[in-house]
């Protein structure tokens, strides 16, 4: 129950997914990225977030879908707390209440949405008017995918080479394209190892420097495809980063395996279905077993009865493009 205050807000954001991904850090402090991103916000998958500035409380409380949180859960949502209260100059605890309509640490970005949720409603709560520019850097201190789902649609987030010039703002609008992305959900197991833990252990593999190397060329070439809506050359690009990712996750030490072998079955079949039944679709994946088969929307319908058949344990999600963070004056607090 959250209690009766002025200083109240909700607010929701949504999850995203990498075409050109983020992995490791030039600084772990300010989540400061080893190489510039781009993503795609995803408009059925979101989490909603009620944030209550209480100057009586004693500590920061944190429910997540009707739960007490966790303590790792909290202590981390408590850190990303202390850097808004710096910001905003308060010393008031904050009780907060998330919820997710989608699998949480399963490799859907879930921290994603919920620290930009997190981070929207704690400044809202508070009375404060943040540009989104610097939203979106303030909510890359609490998870850095978080940055990328502050703006709309397709978006870009510059690397940058300091907190203010490390912020994500969108690339082309939503409707711009219209792409799906097709989950195949093969697992909802929690990871055993987080992105937090993983982002820190890049540097240890060897391929680490070429795949950073080599994110330029894949940058600039995906958003020539965005912008022309050529699907082939986009598949090319998404596939080989998503693969270069996991290649230096497998190679870090210790050794990073977030694939199932259902997911390579998926990354095969999607890759045949595109080569021989002339789907547009290709596949990508974060840092889990879950496989994200991005298409045109005209073949959507193709990919999930394709992925029904391939295997019953596949649980199907489906999304478009979808907005930025808002705050939510529609939903009752």
């Amino acid at each position: 129950m959250m209690p009766s205050s002025d200083n109240i807000a909700r607010a929701r954001a949504h999850s995203n997914i990498a075409f050109i991904k983020y992995w490791g850090n030039r600084n772990h402090n300010l989540r400061l990225p080893a190489n510039s991103s781009l993503s795609m916000n995803l408009n059925e998958l979101h989490t909603t977030t009620t944030v209550a500035w209480v100057a009586a409380a004693e500590a920061d409380t944190l429910e997540i879908n009707g739960r007490p949180a966790d303590s790792a859960a909290l202590d981390r949502a408590s850190a990303h707390l202390d850097v808004i209260r710096r910001r905003l100059g308060i010393q008031s605890k904050a009780q907060v209440a998330s919820t997710n309509n989608f699998p949480m640490g399963t490799g859907i970005a879930s921290s994603a949405s919920a620290f930009a949720a997190l981070t929207l409603a704690a400044v809202a709560a508070q009375g404060g008017e943040l540009s989104e520019r610097e939203l979106s850097a303030l909510a890359r201190m609490g998870s850095g995918s978080a940055a990328r789902s502050i703006p709309a649609g397709f978006v870009e987030w510059h690397a940058g080479d300091a907190h203010e010039t490390s912020y994500a703002e969108t690339f082309v609008r939503r409707d711009y394209w219209d792409l799906v992305d097709v989950i195949a959900v093969v697992s909802r197991r929690h990871k055993h190892i987080g992105s937090s833990a993983g982002h820190r252990e890049a540097d240890s593999s060897v391929l680490q420097p070429a795949r950073v190397a080599g994110v330029a060329q894949r940058l600039g070439d995906i958003k020539a495809a965005i912008r022309r809506r050529d699907f082939e050359l986009f598949a090319d690009i998404v596939e080989a980063d998503s693969n270069l990712m996991h290649a230096v996750m497998m190679t870090s030490r210790p050794p990073l395996f977030y694939w199932d072998p259902l997911s390579l079955s998926v990354m095969q079949a999607v890759r045949n279905w595109r080569a021989v039944d002339g789907l547009s679709v290709c596949y990508t994946l974060d840092a889990g077993p879950n496989v994200h088969c991005i298409c045109e929307a005209a073949d959507a319908a193709g990919v999930i009865a394709r992925l029904k058949d391939l295997s019953e344990q596949i649980e199907i999600l489906q999304s478009g493009a979808g907005p930025g963070a808002c705050v939510s004056p529609t939903i009752p607090v």
